[in-house]
């Protein structure tokens, strides 16, 4: 793979960076030879069991699998309100919700609830959708007709199981498949929108009353990818921290990222980690040396 077709310089030597599309018969094939001995996954937890248990039939490779999650959002009552909410928002409509990690839990404590839900609802009824080749748009289509599918479904359970529909809630009329920015209040912890993941443009908004109920509640989840908190109060934050368990938690912050800093998930979120040094310890081994000095004789 060459900078330019000018350039001499490579940046990897011809045949180590491969790209093969494929619908899964590739990635099989991968899993299933013996002369493969790492396995790196990004997808949905139902394929990265797939790959775990296929794995360990032929030559127990090393696997790390980055998968799905249903992320809790907390937002506390002395933090910056209008900048919660439009993070917020962000942290769940980024890329039209198709992010593993999107903050699809919006946690926020009762004093603030009903303000948080009315100016949420009114920034995602404000959110442009149309033509991604758009500079103005903020939201394209789904990736395909079975996602939109699904998400207009979740929506539906949503509304059939007692949520508040307060934004969207509905496909965009006409091609494509754009689905309305959607919020729900008043969502509880049972609901399939809390639980499944939506991997879509809906955001669900609940309220809490105290730091150890929201804690317990945003750890009730198969997943454990992330999770993020909104205050201005540093020991309540890390009274938080050290009780969600979450591969990431950003602070006042939501989608940030960087080289140096691990990311990946706890519990059907996957395990192992991309990024830094703990990812780079997946991909070589130890090998331990021991040799035996000859002694001087007396």
């Amino acid at each position: 793979m060459q900078l330019s077709k000018n350039s001499d310089i490579k940046l990897f030597s011809e045949g180590v960076v491969n790209v093969v599309p494929g619908y899964g018969k590739a990635g099989e094939a991968l899993v299933h030879h013996p002369d493969v001995d790492k396995v790196a996954f990004t997808g949905s937890t139902k394929v990265g069991r797939m790959i775990q248990q296929g794995s360990s039939a032929v030559n127990l490779k090393r696997v790390t699998l980055e998968l799905g999650g249903k992320s809790p959002n907390i937002v506390l009552a002395d933090s910056d309100l209008d900048y919660a909410v439009q993070t917020s928002h962000f942290g769940l409509f980024f890329n039209m919700g198709q992010c593993c990690c999107a903050a699809s839990r919006t946690y926020v404590e009762d004093s603030i609830y009903d303000e948080f839900v009315e100016r949420s609802a009114e920034r995602a009824k404000k959110r442009i959708v149309g033509n991604p080749f758009d500079l103005n748009t903020e939201q394209g289509p789904q990736v395909d007709k079975k996602q939109l599918d699904k998400i207009v479904r979740l929506i539906k359970s949503g509304c059939d199981q007692g949520a508040t529909l307060v934004a969207g809630g509905d496909r965009v009329d006409g091609p494509g498949y754009f689905v309305q920015p959607t919020v729900f209040a008043n969502v509880e912890d049972h609901m399939e929108i809390s639980r499944e993941e939506i991997f879509g443009p809906v955001q669900q908004l609940a309220r809490f009353k105290n730091l150890d109920e929201v804690i317990k509640r945003a750890n009730d989840s198969d997943y454990g990818l992330a999770a993020a908190i909104f205050s201005k109060n540093i020991d309540k934050v890390n009274y938080l921290v050290q009780g969600l368990r979450a591969g990431t938690v950003w602070v006042n912050t939501y989608n940030a990222f960087g080289a140096q800093v691990p990311f990946g998930g706890y519990k059907m979120s996957g395990h192992g980690r991309e990024n830094s040094e703990y990812a780079l310890r997946n991909y070589t081994e130890v090998k331990s040396v021991i040799t035996r000095v000859q002694q001087k004789s007396s």
